[in-house]
Order: structure tokens, then sequence, then C-alpha cells
């Protein structure tokens, strides 16, 4: 156990479901962490749409997580727990947990927990679990992404959607992603992205379409659903897969069965942050055999729009809710 660790801590907490301003800086007790667990001192964590969800009373935590946000976190190991033989005591760590992130320390799961790549900073690496995680489950391990297919990404200039783009090239995919802007396109294109489609005045269905012969995506990642589902049944190729990740604009959807089943395509939906820390500690072990090699062989960093004081959650939130941000938004203690 490492020294000078206080008992309170400063935290943001939701005082009731709303906009940003319900969002507070507390003072609260520093979290206990438990025999598999490790307590981080947080240097910075990630602002993802699940926490703007929750503020609005929309995404509670599961049964016993902490009603403070927060989702993704990178700082140092200042406690270990007595079954938890890594990360060891001062380890520079990001990781994944259920809640918790906005404070200045935060309990995580060892395995959850995965070491900073490469050169990355802490802000940098802060940034990585939520999405990565996301990504790593739904495009690589359901999807099973190969070289050389095309994937289509909804919401290409999000947090998500860079971190595909970057993974799925990094891979030796094609991307084709969807975007509400010229400056977001080109901000896609500019990382990598092969085809970008402005949605406000493109149909990405006849563009996807057209640009892969007809042929349509292998994998499509979508954050949309609603009446984006039928179209990427539309959008896809034989045998393609769809992962439905989130429903921001709408959470039911008519589909045609026949073109479905014609295509043989593969439909399915996940959520992350309700699954045990067995299946998310897999995850990790994956991250880290698979893609951490390609972060730290070729340098990948996700963008990050901006960075915000803990005491200023509101106004990252205010920022992500606003729609304009390319990439990631981060919260520094």
């Amino acid at each position: 156990m490492m020294s000078g660790i206080p008992t309170r801590m400063t935290a943001i907490e939701i005082t009731r479901p709303g906009s940003p301003g319900v969002l507070r800086s507390v003072h609260r007790p520093v979290p206990d962490s438990g025999p598999n667990e490790v307590l981080i001192r947080v240097a910075a964590a990630g602002v993802n749409r699940p926490d703007v969800l929750q503020r609005k009373g929309g995404y509670p935590p599961p049964p016993g997580v902490t009603d403070i946000p927060g989702l993704e976190v990178a700082g140092e190991v200042v406690r270990v727990g007595a079954a938890v033989e890594e990360p060891t005591l001062g380890s520079r760590v990001c990781a994944l947990v259920a809640g918790g992130g906005y404070a200045e320390y935060v309990a995580a799961p060892a395995v959850q927990c995965l070491p900073v790549p490469g050169k990355l900073s802490l802000e940098e690496a802060a940034v990585l679990p939520e999405t990565m995680f996301t990504v790593y489950y739904n495009v690589f391990q359901r999807s099973r992404l190969q070289r050389g297919e095309w994937l289509l990404v909804h919401g290409g200039s999000s947090g998500i959607g860079v971190t595909a783009i970057l993974l799925a090239k990094a891979y030796g995919a094609r991307v084709i992603v969807t975007a509400g802007s010229a400056e977001k396109c080109a901000a896609c294109r500019a990382l990598g992205a092969d085809v970008a489609i402005d949605y406000k005045s493109e149909d990405f269905v006849a563009v996807t379409l057209a640009v892969t012969g007809g042929k349509g995506a292998d994998i499509i990642l979508d954050i949309v659903g609603g009446d984006y589902v039928a179209r990427d049944v539309a959008a896809a190729a034989v045998e393609g897969r769809i992962a439905i990740i989130a429903a921001q604009g709408g959470r039911k959807a008519e589909v045609d069965l026949i073109q479905l089943m014609s295509k043989r395509l593969l439909l399915g939906g996940t959520t992350l942050r309700p699954q045990s820390v067995e299946i998310k500690g897999r995850l990790a072990l994956g991250l880290r055999k698979e893609i951490w090699p390609l972060i730290e062989s070729q340098s990948l960093r996700l963008p990050i729009h901006a960075t915000f004081p803990l005491a200023e959650a509101a106004r990252a939130h205010a920022l992500m809710e606003s729609g304009v941000h390319i990439g990631k938004i981060v919260l520094r203690t």
C-alpha cells in the first residue's frame, strides 16, 4: 500500500437527471478496493455518450456500482488488492470501469486494466478503453473483420468512429464512414477512411453500393439504430454482419426479413457496461495481445478534441451534446 492516499477526494456527481448544469463538484470518500481490484489515482478520464445518457436518467449504473459517472480513466496504481499480481504498485495504466471515472481516485478490476501503450501521455491513454473495448468486441471478435473487407461506420467522427477507422485501417480493411458535415468527413479521411459520406446530403446506401461495386459493406457498425437498421440491411453485402451498439436515432426498427434472409445477414447488438468482469477481462486480454501491438508499432493516437478540468465536466458534456467535436473529450484531474 502506498502512503499518501487521502480519505476524501473531489468527484463529479449527478444531482438529478437533466442538462449539463446538474453536474456538480463534490467531496466523496476515496473508494475502497477489493482483493481483485486496484485503486488508481486518476490523471485523466474520457467523456463518452453513455455518460450523457446517465446524466439524463436514461442509463443508470448497474446494481452495486457508484453513481459517479465515467467509464474510462488513466493514472497511477496506488493500491493493489491481495489477489492481484498485475498491474503492480506504481504502474501507469488505463482502465475500463463501470462507473466512478469522474473523480480523483477510482477502484478498478485488475483484469480491466491495461498498460499505457508506448509513448502515449496519460490523457491520450485515458480515451482508449471505452471505445477500444467496444470496437474490438463488436468489429474484431463478434463480426470477425478480415483484411480487405469493407467496414461501414456510422458516426465516423465520434469516439467510436475514429477508433474504428484507425483500428480497421491498421488491420488492412477498407473503411466507409458517415458524418454530418464536410469538415467531419475531411477529418475522417485524414484519419484514413477510404470514403466519407455526408449523410445530410448523400444517401449512404447508394454510395456504399457504388464504391463497393454493388457488393455492399461486409460489416456495419451502427450507433444510430432506428430507421438506419433497414438501410443497413440494404447496404450490407451477402453474408454481411451488422452490429448495433447504440440507438441515438430510435429504439425501434422495421426490417425486410426476406432481404435479411436472402443476404444471409447476421444482425446483432451489444452493450458493454452491464457485462461481467470476467467477460471484460477476456476482452482486455485480447486487446493486449492483438490491438496494443498495433497501437505501439503504428503510434496510433485517438484525436482529442478538447480537454477540461474535472470541475468543468458540465462544459465537456455541453460540447459532446453540441455534436461539433471530432474525436474524444477529456477531463483532467
